[in-house]
């Protein structure tokens, strides 16, 4: 939404009886890493017992009221860029099967470890505020929901339809093959499930892309929707600042059906 973290807190559950001490520790250590490299502080935090490890923060920040970034505000003819690749949840189910060598589980850890600070800083400078041809009009995380899912959020936010276009979705390595076996986590089949009324998919009915879509993901990117100017430009500085980005145009804003999502094989 174009907020800035100011102040961080902790909260962690520690299954003291199972695990060891240290690996809290690091749990604790990683955690402010990261929000040294967001430019906040931790300020405390609370610890409990627990039979599961859990970790996360409650986060103070700011935003101008004039520069807030929703998710209702799509506009037709608007290009959507995505900031990072798809496939957290399958990946994470074939780590958890023992079905994942250690290179993917390592690109898995540094995709949901790297945040989303340097786009969002990119959209905030004044170019993109200030002309009308260089607009960033809505925008969304990619969590839970998967892809399609926030893309339904912000389509229906915004009056809209939203076009993916399949054949440039941004996957992780070994995704397609994991979902060709079959490991795909319950989550995304309880996505697909409850998106079906406004998803329509012109892709093959055993498309890896129509199960991707659906895969919830955690720590995802952020989707855009933006003027293709402003696209342009995004891609650019995101390429100059990190080459490797793994950002790009996934589909476009149409007038149709408000909620509307299309799954398309090419745009």
């Amino acid at each position: 939404m174009g907020g800035r973290p100011l102040l961080c807190m902790n909260i962690l559950a520690c299954p003291v009886r199972t695990m060891e001490e240290k690996i809290f520790r690091r749990v604790v250590e990683g955690g402010l890493a990261k929000i040294r490299e967001a430019g906040a502080l931790l300020v405390g935090g609370h610890s409990i017992e627990d039979t599961e490890l859990k970790y996360g923060l409650a986060v103070t920040g700011i935003v101008h009221p004039d520069r807030v970034l929703l998710n209702s505000g799509a506009r037709p003819g608007d290009l959507l860029v995505l900031t990072k690749p798809l496939g957290t949840g399958i990946l994470s189910t074939a780590i958890k099967g023992g079905l994942a060598d250690t290179a993917t589980g390592q690109r898995l850890v540094e995709t949901m470890a790297t945040l989303n600070r340097l786009p969002a800083e990119i959209v905030s400078a004044k170019e993109f505020r200030t002309r009308s041809e260089v607009a960033v009009h809505g925008c969304t995380d990619i969590t839970g929901f998967g892809l399609a899912g926030h893309a339904h959020e912000m389509a229906a936010a915004s009056g809209v339809a939203i076009h993916l276009d399949g054949g440039r979705l941004p996957l992780l390595a070994g995704v397609a093959d994991f979902v060709a076996m079959g490991i795909i986590p319950e989550g995304a089949y309880t996505n697909r499930r409850h998106y079906a009324p406004w998803f329509h998919s012109r892709l093959p009915a055993d498309a890896v892309e129509e199960m991707v879509v659906f895969d919830p993901q955690t720590s995802g990117g952020l989707l855009f929707a933006l003027t293709p100017a402003a696209a342009q430009l995004l891609l650019e500085r995101l390429r100059a600042e990190n080459p490797a980005s793994d950002a790009v145009v996934v589909g476009e804003v149409r007038e149709g059906t408000p909620g509307t999502v299309v799954l398309e094989e090419a745009l």
